[in-house]
């Protein structure tokens, strides 16, 4: 199993190391809080299990851009309402092969699959074409 370390000063500021690298954490410049965090495991997961479908089904691209967003409750604990999930595939081999495979994806996610216990989450597919 995968562990980090997470350090901090007496305020919201601190890192989080992993065996690979480490990332800024809280209200300091260049740092991510605690909800980017979130959505930027949420994507790299999704991403991940997205990437071995399209790679065992032979679909090629040539890259892809995956923007999250989200909304909490007003309740307290404030969790998360509502996230959007836009997906950017550029230069598909097949758009509906495509699009089962992020069905596919969200669903074998564990993360996609922990989040969406407690908010909706919708995907938004865009093909982009830039080879001529």
């Amino acid at each position: 199993m995968d562990k980090i370390k997470l350090t901090f000063t007496n305020a919201f500021e601190g890192r989080a190391a992993g065996p690979n690298g480490e990332v800024l954490i809280g209200s300091q410049p260049g740092s991510m809080k605690p909800y980017h965090l979130l959505f930027g495991a949420l994507g790299s997961c999704f991403y991940a299990t997205f990437l071995s479908i399209a790679e065992k089904k032979r679909l090629t691209f040539s890259g892809a851009v995956i923007e999250i967003d989200g909304e909490k409750r007003e309740e307290s604990p404030a969790t998360l309402r509502q996230v959007t999930i836009d997906v950017t595939i550029f230069d598909p081999s097949d758009e509906k092969q495509f699009m089962r495979s992020v069905e596919l994806g969200a669903k074998h996610c564990s993360i996609h699959e922990t989040v969406s216990k407690v908010a909706n989450i919708d995907f938004r597919v865009n093909f982009v074409y830039t080879r001529k």
